[in-house]
């Protein structure tokens, strides 16, 4: 079993947004601003999804589990994003290990939930890229 990792967030789990509230409530011990290198953020139906990317980055949070709520975590989180395990044909995303850097530049392995190889491909040949890779400064339309 992997070390109790933090995750990497940047969609609809990031603070103010609607799985916040009721996936990460009462769950986490910090929560932190962080970038991940490495991947281009596109739009989803209501939720985003990052892809890896050479040369982008995708705004997001570091969230580390509260004492004793990290396997409820995991478990919850697997769900939410139709993880289903590794190389699943279902999986909607896969859940990876992936290094994330803190505004001070110290980089962090943590898990993010990238899209899956078959999504992702869709996505990179007919997606809609979010400028700047941050979910947070959409356009207030999409809100």
């Amino acid at each position: 079993m992997t070390a109790e990792l933090p995750f990497f967030v940047y969609g609809t789990l990031r603070p103010g947004e609607v799985n916040h509230d009721l996936f990460l409530r009462g769950r986490t011990a910090a929560e932190e601003p962080a970038l991940l290198p490495g991947a281009r953020l596109y739009e989803g139906p209501g939720y985003p999804f990052a892809v890896e990317h050479p040369g982008g980055s995708v705004s997001g949070e570091l969230v580390t589990a509260a004492p004793g709520a990290y396997e409820e975590l995991l478990a919850a989180l697997d769900r939410l994003e139709e993880y289903h395990g590794p190389g699943r044909p279902r999986n909607v995303y896969d859940r990876v290990l992936r290094e994330a850097v803190r505004p001070d530049g110290t980089p962090v392995r943590a898990w993010v939930y990238l899209a899956a190889p078959l999504v992702a491909r869709r996505l990179t040949e007919s997606g809609t890229p979010i400028p700047g890779g941050d979910w947070l400064a959409r356009r207030p339309a999409d809100r």
